[in-house]
C-alpha cells in the first residue's frame, strides 16, 4: 500500500502544497466566473458612475452640452449662496429626527403587543406588516395626499368631533408632520425585526425579575430593553439612513415641488430638482457629494455612541 499522508518537514511544519497544480487554477477560475456578475455590477453600476459624478461635481453640465471644469463654484455656491439648500436641509433633519424615533417607538410597542402568543397573533402580525410593503409606493403617497386634503377623511373625522379642520398639506407648518406620520404608519419591518429580538430573550429573566418585585415596567426598563439594545440598534441604524433618504412621498404629496414654502423641500427632492428640473447636473452631484459625506458621518457617529447604550451577552466574558 502507498503511503499519502502528508510528513512533516525537518523544522517540524507540514510541507506546503505544491503551486500552479491545475485543479486549484479550475476552482480559481470558477470563483472568478460566479462573482463576475458581482464585478460587473460592483464597476458598471456602482462605482463608474460614482466617480463620473465626482468629475462632474467640479463642472458646470446641462446634458446638452459638454461639462466644463469649474473648480468648487458649485460646492461654494451650495454653502454660500443658496438659501433654498439650507432650507432642504433643515427640512430633511427635522424629517429625520422626528419620523425615526416616532417609528421605531410605534414599532417596538406593537411588537411588545404581538410578541407572546395568542390566538389570531399571526394574522395581525402579517397586516401590520402590510403597511411597510406599500408605504414607500406612489400610490400610498397619493392615497396620503386624499386623506389630509382639505375635502379629505381626516378633515370628516374631526368634524364629527365638531373640531375643524384645515388644508394640512397645503400649510407650510403641518405638510412635514404629515410626511412623518406616513413615515411612522411603515413600521413594520422594524416590528418584524423587535420581535425576532424579543423572542431570544430568555423567560427566566422576566421571572426572576418579577420574583425580585419588579413590575411590568421595571422588566421593560432593567430587563427588555438592555437586552434588546443590540437589535434597537441595527434598527436605528437602517432606519436612519432611511429616513434621511426619503423622497417619494415629498416629492408625490407637495406635487414636485417640495411646497409649501419649502416646507417637504427635502434633501433629495432638491436634489431631484436641480438635477432633473434645472438641468444643473454638476450642481446636483455636488449636492449628492455632499450628502454621501454627510451621511456617513451620520452613521459612523451613531456607531460611536453605540459603545455607550448598546450591550452584547457575551460583554461578562471580555
Amino acid at each position: 500500500m502507498v503511503d499519502t499522508a502528508v510528513r512533516p518537514t525537518p523544522a517540524g511544519r507540514h510541507a506546503a502544497p505544491p503551486r500552479g497544480r491545475p485543479g486549484r487554477r479550475k476552482e480559481a477560475i470558477a470563483g472568478y466566473v460566479f462573482l463576475s456578475p458581482w464585478l460587473l455590477g460592483l464597476f458598471g453600476i456602482t462605482l463608474l458612475p460614482m466617480l463620473y459624478s465626482l468629475y462632474l461635481s467640479f463642472t458646470d453640465y446641462d446634458l446638452l452640452q459638454d461639462p466644463e471644469w469649474v473648480g468648487l463654484e458649485n460646492y461654494e455656491r451650495m454653502f454660500t449662496g443658496d438659501p433654498q439648500f439650507w432650507n432642504s436641509v433643515g427640512a430633511t433633519l427635522l424629517f429625520a429626527i422626528t419620523s425615526v424615533p416616532l417609528k421605531l417607538a410605534v414599532a417596538l410597542g406593537v411588537a411588545l403587543l404581538l410578541y407572546r402568543n395568542r390566538r389570531g397573533v399571526g394574522l395581525y402580525r402579517s397586516l401590520y406588516y402590510v403597511p411597510s410593503l406599500l408605504g414607500g409606493s406612489v400610490a400610498i403617497a397619493i392615497v396620503w395626499q386624499t386623506l389630509f386634503g382639505g375635502q379629505g377623511a381626516i378633515n370628516g373625522l374631526l368634524a364629527v368631533f365638531g373640531i375643524p379642520g384645515r388644508a394640512w398639506i397645503a400649510d407650510p407648518a403641518f405638510a412635514l408632520g404629515t410626511l412623518v406620520i406616513l413615515a411612522a404608519w411603515q413600521f413594520g419591518a422594524p416590528m418584524v425585526i423587535f420581535l425576532a429580538g424579543l423572542k431570544q430573550i430568555p423567560t427566566e429573566m422576566f421571572e426572576a425579575a418579577a420574583l425580585d418585585g419588579a413590575g411590568r415596567i421595571k422588566q421593560f426598563w432593567h430587563v427588555t430593553l438592555p437586552l434588546l439594545s443590540p437589535v434597537l440598534f441595527f434598527n436605528v441604524v437602517l432606519e436612519t439612513i432611511a429616513g434621511f433618504q426619503g423622497f417619494t412621498a415629498a416629492f408625490v404629496i407637495s406635487g414636485g415641488t417640495g411646497g409649501p414654502a419649502d416646507s417637504t423641500l427635502l434633501y433629495t427632492v432638491y436634489l431631484y430638482l436641480r438635477g432633473f428640473g434645472d438641468f444643473q447636473m454638476g450642481y446636483a452631484s455636488a449636492m449628492a457629494w455632499v450628502f454621501l459625506i454627510a451621511l456617513g458621518v451620520i452613521t459612523a457617529f451613531v456607531f460611536r455612541s453605540g459603545s455607550l447604550w448598546v450591550h452584547y451577552a457575551d460583554e461578562g466574558d471580555r
